[in-house]
């Protein structure tokens, strides 16, 4: 037995052919001693395995622990920062993404690792950090700087974009067909890389690496996926169709100013997919395509789930824009909003859901329907949303002083709600100390001169009643000498 402990301990193998030799002699005993000393073995070798896996999770993200000046940053290869401080909810939250966004990167040239901006306040104020968490690359002098949504594709894809050339070249079949795989949407130019249509892909492409990618293929590799009339020529891939750049083929006739701000266009329009979710990370770069919004309002759960009925108005509004893709798709964007907060700070009122929203991302306007949303069809919604190209129906909000105060207002009234809602007693303390001080303070300043009004009052009376006083003495010292002077003359 004692030969047997032996092996457990040492190797779990050996030790099953030691239980088998002992367990010819004595079967019970023998289990029960393997049970004994193996288990206890195999608990220890799996929380050793896990901790070398949190180490090595660990040694993939750089945290900063030591002064760097911005030279030494720029001699790194690529670098992919987290601004952040230990106090803020928001890092914290992004925190299990970082470390992800760095297993997922460990084996390319891209260096992840975070700053502690209130250890270290001079890198802070190099980088001209005023929020927490600024995520950033750096690339040699050039610095990027996310403004996405906060999840781990797009981070990775972030980094990914700016860490090559922004055109890659194509030249093997299987690679295109890997890129049609891994990503659902980006553009392809395909011809000769020269003359005017190449010079301005490859200005706009250095201009939106950040936010897509950018590729280059000749015609004979390309004509197994897609037949095209003309070369060269410009044209997006989008959710398994493309869509050609239309004004590629006047490229010869068009001055390069004219030409350029054509493409810059179409790319800014084009770089988003058919129906997007909308969040707060990703609205104010959808605002920048210059259309109008068109956002079906629903809710999701903490797990990311939607009711029923909510999923059949989202796919009824979906279904409008790949109908009549041709019709709205220069003047609107279409996409969904799971979280009302962010329709209901738009629209500066409580929307019921589903509902349907229209935001004029040139004005800050927006448009409801009059129609209840629920009964609403895609006739109805085509109807209504050639009324607002038409310029036909109210629009509400704007970007007027008076409305920027209501929609502060709004939001503050709405973020206090949620907190009493969340957590009354916390509430009631972080807004009930203040406001019962500020009352104290109010009172001792405004009854200070009362109080001094009632001393002036007190102090008048009492040198009224000592001159009454005197007065009185000096009457009877008087009459005093009256009486004397009366008694000596007689």
């Amino acid at each position: 037995m004692k030969e047997f402990r032996y092996y457990a301990c040492s190797n779990r193998q050996r030790a099953m052919k030691e239980f088998r030799y002992y367990a010819c002699s004595n079967r019970q005993r023998a289990m029960k001693e393997f049970r004994y000393y193996a288990c206890p073995i195999i608990s220890i070798q799996n929380i050793q395995r896990k901790e070398v896996q949190k180490k090595s999770a660990d040694d993939k993200l750089l945290e900063q622990t030591s002064s760097c000046t911005t030279p030494e940053l720029k001699r790194k290869s690529f670098e992919e920062l987290q601004f952040y401080a230990p106090w803020c909810g928001h890092c914290k939250r992004l925190e299990p993404v970082w470390a992800h966004v760095a297993q997922n990167l460990h084996n390319t040239n891209i260096r992840v690792g975070r700053v502690d901006c209130t250890r270290f306040t001079s890198l802070a104020t190099e980088f001209s950090v005023s929020g927490f968490p600024t995520i950033m690359f750096l690339k040699g002098d050039i610095r990027y700087s996310f403004k996405g949504d906060r999840t781990l594709d797009e981070i990775v894809n972030f980094a990914t974009r700016l860490s090559g050339p922004p055109i890659q070249t194509i030249t093997r079949e299987e690679s295109l067909d890997n890129i049609k795989n891994s990503h659902s949407l980006f553009f392809i130019y395909v011809g000769e890389q020269n003359g005017p249509l190449w010079d301005t892909y490859a200005e706009v492409a250095e201009t939106f690496q950040p936010h897509g990618f950018f590729y280059a293929v000749s015609s004979l590799l390309v004509k197994k996926h897609v037949t095209l009339m003309r070369s060269p020529t410009l044209f997006v891939f989008k959710e398994n169709a493309y869509y050609l750049f239309e004004d590629g083929a006047r490229s010869n006739t068009l001055d390069l100013s004219t030409l350029n701000t054509t493409m810059y266009e179409w790319i800014n329009a084009e770089r988003f997919a058919t129906f997007p979710q909308v969040t707060r990370g990703n609205i104010h770069q959808l605002l920048q395509t210059k259309k109008y919004l068109v956002l079906a309002v629903v809710k999701e759960n903490k797990l990311q789930e939607v009711t029923t009925d909510m999923i059949e108005f989202r796919d009824m509004v979906e279904s409008v824009i790949k109908k009549n893709r041709d019709k709205f798709h220069r003047w609107f964007q279409f996409g969904w909003v799971g979280s009302p907060d962010l329709a209901n700070s738009i629209a500066m009122t409580v929307l019921p859901l589903p509902h349907l929203l229209v935001v004029n991302s040139t004005t800050n306007h927006h448009h409801i329907p009059e129609d209840d949303p629920s009964q609403l069809t895609p006739e109805a919604i085509t109807i209504f949303l050639e009324q607002i190209h038409n310029q036909s129906v109210p629009a509400y909000g704007g970007n007027t002083w008076l409305v920027r105060v209501y929609r502060t207002y709004f939001e503050a009234c709405t973020s206090l709600a949620e907190m009493w809602q969340g957590n009354p007693v916390l509430t009631a303390v972080l807004f009930g100390l203040p406001m019962g001080f500020l009352s104290l303070i109010c009172y001792s300043i405004c009854c200070a001169d009362i109080m001094d009004a009632d001393e002036e009052d007190e102090g008048e009376c009492s040198d009224n009643i000592a001159v009454t006083h005197l007065n009185n003495n000096n009457n009877n010292n008087n009459n005093n000498n009256i009486t004397l002077s009366y008694t000596l003359v007689f």
